[in-house]
């Protein structure tokens, strides 16, 4: 089955789970902020797709880290930060299985991602 894991108040969130709906695309949500984060499947994500793809370095939280936490963030260390902070993560995470498919929902490709999770 395929797995969502993002934060319900966010808008790329809510535009995924509407347009997967509306595919008929079944599926299970993972609201970080009810259920969080373990270190295990932020690592589990960043060996798969790489740390710079799950690490949102637009948002708010980042831009609240100190420019030391900033600069020292590695693939190797970052889990931690990440299950600590989950907001730092890209959104929406899609997961099918236990195996990372692709993180992010962006205007203009909704039907290439759609298409890569049916």
């Amino acid at each position: 089955m395929l797995s969502v894991y993002g934060i319900k108040n966010c808008d790329t969130v809510q535009r995924a789970l509407t347009r997967l709906r509306e595919a008929g695309i079944e599926h299970r949500f993972h609201d970080f902020k009810l259920e969080g984060l373990s270190a295990a499947t932020a690592q589990h994500w960043i060996d798969a797709l790489g740390l710079d793809t799950v690490v949102n370095r637009k948002g708010t939280t980042w831009r609240k880290l100190d420019t030391a936490t900033q600069a020292g963030l590695t693939a190797a260390n970052a889990a931690t930060l990440l299950a600590k902070e989950p907001s730092l993560v890209k959104r929406p995470v899609f997961e099918r299985d236990g195996k990372p498919l692709s993180i992010g929902f962006p205007k203009g490709e909704e039907e290439a991602v759609l298409a890569q999770l049916a």
